[in-house]
This record gives C-alpha cells, sequence and structure tokens, in this order.
C-alpha cells in the first residue's frame, strides 16, 4: 500500500523583503546566482526571476550596457588598416611600374619583346654576355 503513495511536493512562499534581499546579495557582488541557491535551497531559476522582477538596473526606460570594444575604436582601427593596406598597394603599383618601364627599356635595346618570349631573352642575354667575355 505505502508504494502507490506518492510523495506530495511541498511548495513553499517567500516573502516579497525575502527575495528583494536576496536580488540586494546578487547586485551587490556579494554572492552568485550559483551560491545564492546552494545557502538558501532556492531553485536558480527563481532567483533569475527574482532578479528580473526587482533589480534596480531593470527598471523601465534604463539599460545598462556594457562593451568591450566600442563601434567607433572599431571603426577608427579599421580605417587605419585601411589607410595601412593603400599604401602597401600604392608601394607595389610602384614597384610594378618601375619593373615594367626596365622591361620595355630592356626590349626596345634589344628588339625582343621580352614579356611574350622570355626564354628567348634570356638566350640572347647568354650569347652577348659570351661575345663580351672573348
Amino acid at each position: 500500500m505505502k508504494a502507490n503513495l506518492k510523495q506530495l511536493k511541498k511548495s513553499r512562499f517567500y516573502s516579497e523583503e525575502f527575495k528583494r534581499e536576496i536580488v540586494k546579495d546578487f547586485e551587490s557582488g556579494r554572492f552568485s546566482v550559483l551560491q545564492l541557491k546552494k545557502l538558501h535551497s532556492i531553485s536558480d531559476l527563481a532567483i533569475y526571476l527574482w532578479i528580473h522582477k526587482f533589480s534596480t538596473f531593470n527598471e523601465k526606460g534604463s539599460r545598462v550596457v556594457e562593451k568591450k570594444n566600442s563601434s567607433s575604436e572599431k571603426l577608427k582601427k579599421l580605417e587605419a588598416r585601411v589607410k595601412e593596406l593603400e599604401g602597401i598597394v600604392g608601394r607595389k603599383q610602384i614597384s610594378i611600374d618601375y619593373l615594367e618601364k626596365i622591361i620595355k627599356i630592356a626590349s626596345d635595346e634589344l628588339n625582343v619583346d621580352i614579356k611574350k618570349n622570355p626564354i628567348r631573352y634570356n638566350l640572347l642575354v647568354s650569347k652577348k654576355q659570351i661575345k663580351n667575355k672573348l
């Protein structure tokens, strides 16, 4: 007969003053939700609901927002990075233009299109070097 009896769940009711005291302890930073849960044998869900209901940080019209990196700082860093990369691209373009000019001058002197025939250019240069050594 005793096996069929279900254990009745006991409900506990807490006063508003007690709930506010729990929220105050949490907000002051003295206790975490987990510590309050163990200390008072209260479910963490109940504590979170009380924090939502009684917290001074949860008043209408005010919101506490904490950001590690504000968007303006992030924007400034990104703009600085863009400027740095534009400088790198500019220097690379100058280098490319310089090398293309050298290739053009060499092509005009040797009467060979070096861009289209790089192997032939190497052969011509090596032949000239051999003649110059003789």
